[in-house]
């Protein structure tokens, strides 16, 4: 199953009987899924459907959807609104009684808002519901065209976040055969810091002393957060090949990849094997990163 991005876009037109319609959709990142219908005064009878088919295909993102209508090739008639023209005349005659002035002329009294309306011709049922239909056909169209361009961009993410789970395992590689690991390089570590702490002169009890050594090399011991990175890179890889709807979970592991990595560095007692744990938190960084476009 291919991976799809939380982005993209698509546009779609047509027409029915005289309305000329247009769908515009662009999709973003987003925690779940937002879906934002604009559509024209009266024809909210298509946004059921159209939200009932965008939940069914998208699993997350924050997608806009903007409905244009125009309806071409209706007539038009002008007509004077009786009732308005009516209080206008009134009102003038009021306030002539009271100032001084020209009467008004037939133009201006006209021109003021709402005398003269352009009313255009009923529009057709039938018409009308052919419209709906072919405007709900139209957004499942645009939606395949989105879903198209998500998995495009999906599939390339594919590549990119393989590319860094490799880097993530050679580093955990990297980490595992770290000559600071070996139990002699760590023995030696121990006792060096054992002599400088006889050396002081200070009195200490050995098998205190003893006891304590074996709890210092316990703490440096990684083995623990290798071996759960190593299985956190196969749980990722098998994500990345099944596909789907994976983003919530690779965002899961990319935060496990970062806490492991951070113990990691915290108990690394060689300058090389932080150097590995700081690469590897960058690396792990730039997965994650990645991982917010995907579904």
């Amino acid at each position: 199953m291919s991976l799809a991005s939380m982005t993209g876009f698509a546009r779609l037109h047509g027409t029915s009987g005289p309305y000329a319609w247009a769908w515009e959709i662009k999709s973003v990142n987003s925690k779940g899924l937002d879906l934002r219908l604009r559509m024209p005064p009266g024809w909210d009878a298509a946004e059921p459907p159209v939200r009932a088919a965008a939940a069914k295909a998208l699993a997350r993102g924050a997608v806009s959807a903007t409905l244009d209508v125009k309806r071409e090739g209706a007539s038009s008639a002008v007509r004077v609104n009786e009732e308005v023209l009516a209080a206008v005349i009134d009102t003038m005659r009021v306030v002539a009684t009271k100032v001084n002035a020209q009467p008004p002329s037939l133009d201006g009294i006209l021109g003021m808002k709402g005398v003269i309306e352009v009313v255009e011709a009923e529009e057709n049922e039938n018409e009308k519901k052919k419209a709906e239909a072919a405007i709900v056909a139209g957004f499942d169209r645009a939606l395949a065209d989105l879903i198209v361009a998500r998995r495009g961009e999906g599939e390339a993410l594919r590549a990119i976040l393989a590319g860094r789970i490799d880097e993530i395992a050679r580093l955990v590689a990297a980490a595992e055969a770290s000559p600071a690991r070996k139990p002699e390089a760590i023995r030696a570590r121990l006792a060096e810091q054992i002599a400088a702490l006889l050396d002081t002169g200070t009195k200490f009890d050995p098998d205190r002393l003893h006891q304590e050594a074996l709890l210092i090399a316990a703490k440096v011991d990684v083995r623990e957060e290798i071996d759960r990175l190593v299985t956190h890179i196969a749980a990722a890889r098998d994500l990345l090949k099944n596909g789907g709807a994976v983003g919530r979970r690779l965002d899961f592991l990319a935060q496990e990849f970062n806490r492991e990595s951070n113990t990691l560095c915290s108990k690394a007692n060689d300058a090389s094997l932080t150097a590995i744990g700081l690469e590897l938190k960058a690396t792990v960084d730039q997965f994650r990163e990645q991982v917010q476009n995907l579904e």
